[in-house]
């Protein structure tokens, strides 16, 4: 069969983007020092710069001197200026967007998008498919139906700059040529109730021929349960040219047996690692361990080793001083005017030839009630590599500290919703908790040491996350459950759904 038009021009612009990437790859680190460069000179001439004396800055120590680390609260006052609609804020001019974010202790973000960074976000999802099509050779799927799972795209306005979700402003950026095969339709895409969406989102594309499917992974999930639930047909019966999954938000490795299973097949997976600040990271190679990180796109990175995190004066690493094997936390600043920002992520570099990391946690998700540090990457080891033994799928689950006031040992607690709960669920979790002594050291201690009961798990009913979500107003888009808290917050709403 001829291969159609799309797919017969996407193979040498595929070719062309690959090899500049692999260019870029022996470049990472002067082209990072040439973008701090860069962004001084034109940071040096903002409120900030001025405040900061960002004009006298020449190298990165006396940049680290200059700048210090800030979270979202920190740096609020000045996304409250350039809200009040002042210019030369963070950045030259006002930005182009806002992109209006949750925040886990702040409510609303609100983080600027400019003209300069506008290109980051658009090419690097761009430069993830064409990697994609340039190692696999597989280019049909760019003649066929793709969804992109995403926030309204409706925009509202603060002191003239257009407002929303980061997905709904990249939907106003999709390449022309791209556009008859996208779906859902726009008006669909603006419905705000995540139901009522997904319903119309199954309408519009069960009898399309869908190729590509972008999403959170546990809203791709609900989206295959409704096409499952209509059809009685797994995903592949419905769309049998579907090939392609690009992922982000969230940890794959928990949902792609469940995933796999509902399609009826394995298909290619591209992992993205995306947020409100910057386009970070993507999968570069189709079987290849971590994420390429995005070194000349306007982000310069900084790495503090996570035991150092939250100190007055942490150690702050550049790209060149990283190591594979520790866990960082990631701090960046960008030609949207973020100055030293920590973003909330921790990484691990799998390589630094080229650099390539994988995400392990949230800065702000951990327990460590008792001084045991856990994160999202052990927790989410352990429980898969016990439900893999088992031969159990994991529909979603987070863990929290139970604090025992009176008798008795405090331990974590494990809210779990299985698509099959296991026949024996205390040996499971005896497994689950083996396997997180073997991955910290610091739990292990605690356990040996008494100090600790071994973990507890709670079996979640059918759909009690999604019924959990929607009570809390935060259903579908780019939202995900936590995977830790160091409190009893989420614990203590996720009891109303226990089985």
């Amino acid at each position: 069969m001829n291969m159609k038009i799309k797919s017969l021009l996407a193979r040498p612009f595929a070719s062309y983007i690959y090899k500049s990437i692999q260019k870029g790859m022996l470049t990472a680190v002067s082209d990072q020092e040439a973008i701090l460069k860069e962004l001084l000179r034109v940071g040096s001439k903002t409120v900030f710069g001025e405040e900061h004396r960002l004009g006298e800055v020449k190298t990165y120590e006396e940049f680290k001197q200059a700048v210090p680390v800030r979270d979202y609260e920190q740096f609020a006052g000045y996304i409250g200026q350039i809200k009040e609609g002042k210019h030369n804020v963070l950045w030259q001019g006002k930005p182009i967007y806002l992109a209006k974010t949750s925040g886990t202790t702040s409510g609303v973000k609100y983080i600027p998008i400019s003209k300069d960074s506008i290109s980051n976000h658009i090419n690097t999802a761009r430069n993830a498919l064409l990697c994609y099509m340039a190692s696999t050779g597989n280019m049909s799927f760019s003649d066929g139906k793709m969804i992109f799972l995403s926030g309204s795209p409706e925009l509202e306005r603060i002191a003239g700059v257009p407002t929303g979700r980061l997905s709904g402003i990249v939907n106003h950026h999709v390449p022309r040529y791209l556009r008859t095969n996208q779906l859902p339709s726009y008006e669909t895409n603006c419905i705000e109730d995540w139901e009522t969406k997904l319903d119309k989102i199954v309408e519009e594309t069960i009898n399309q021929d869908m190729t590509l499917i972008s999403g959170i992974p546990p809203w791709v999930q609900m989206y295959f349960d409704r096409l499952i639930q209509r059809t009685g047909k797994p995903v592949k019966d419905i769309f049998p040219n579907f090939s392609v999954l690009v992922h982000g938000g969230v940890n794959f490795e928990p949902y792609k047996a469940k995933l796999f299973e509902s399609i009826g097949k394995k298909i290619d997976t591209i992992e993205t690692f995306p947020a409100s600040e910057g386009f970070f990271a993507f999968q570069d190679l189709p079987d290849g361990e971590g994420l390429l990180l995005n070194t000349n796109s306007g982000i310069f990175f900084e790495f503090i080793p996570v035991d150092e995190f939250g100190k007055d004066n942490p150690v702050r690493l550049s790209l060149k001083e990283v190591k594979t094997g520790e866990n960082y936390a990631l701090v960046v600043s960008t030609n949207a005017g973020l100055w030293g920002y920590s973003i909330g992520d921790t990484v691990r570099f799998v390589s630094t030839e080229p650099y390539r990391l994988v995400v392990t946690g949230r800065t702000k998700h951990f327990i460590s009630a008792f001084g045991e540090h856990v994160i999202g990457e052990e927790v989410e080891y352990s429980l898969m590599k016990a439900a893999e033994e088992a031969g159990l799928h994991i529909t979603e689950f987070t863990v929290a500290p139970m604090i025992q006031q009176g008798e008795g040992k405090s331990y974590h607690e494990w809210f779990v919703e299985f698509e099959r709960k296991p026949s024996d669920l205390h040996e499971f979790a005896v497994k689950v908790d083996e396997n997180l002594r073997n991955k910290n050291i610091y739990y292990n201690d605690l356990i040996t040491g008494n100090i600790l009961q071994p973990l507890q798990i709670r079996a979640v009913k059918k759909n009690g996350f999604i019924d959990y979500m929607k009570s809390v107003g935060k259903l579908g888009g780019q939202n995900k459950v936590p995977r830790l808290s160091n409190d009893r917050k989420l614990a203590g709403e996720l009891e109303k759904y226990i089985e």
